[in-house]
């Protein structure tokens, strides 16, 4: 018995994430490395990483605003002007997207496969 709830469990999560997914796609794009090197230049680089992790090496001209931090930190971004948004692997910067989203923010976008597969120019600190 106690494995049919774990089935519906496992069941139940996989739902969810492919919900999330399709409802994601509707206001968050999902750029690879060159769409997203055409356009963060003319657009708010928000690296959502914590800043430890923004010191040991960021793309180049980003805004380090930790997920954590984001709803204090909010009005550090602008609603006028397009969001790109990247994290270690995609996760963060698809949570973040999903809070901007329920704060009217529209035109955003974010990193397919995070930092961890960037290999464009990076500014370390550390």
């Amino acid at each position: 018995m106690g494995w049919i709830v774990l089935i519906g469990i496992v069941v139940a999560i996989i739902a969810y994430v492919v919900t999330m997914g399709i409802y994601q796609k509707r206001f968050l794009k999902t750029l690879n490395e060159e769409e997203f090197k055409a356009g963060y230049r003319k657009a708010q680089l928000i690296d959502v990483r914590e800043p430890e992790e923004y010191k040991k090496g960021h793309i180049l001209g980003a805004r380090n605003i930790p997920l954590s931090q984001m709803r204090q930190r909010l009005k550090e971004i602008r609603n006028d002007q397009p969001i790109y948004l990247y994290c270690e692997s995609g996760f963060r910067s698809a949570r973040a997207a999903n809070f901007l989203k329920k704060k009217k923010y529209t035109n955003l976008n974010h990193l397919q496969g995070g930092f961890r597969k960037w290999t464009g120019r990076v500014k370390s600190n550390a």
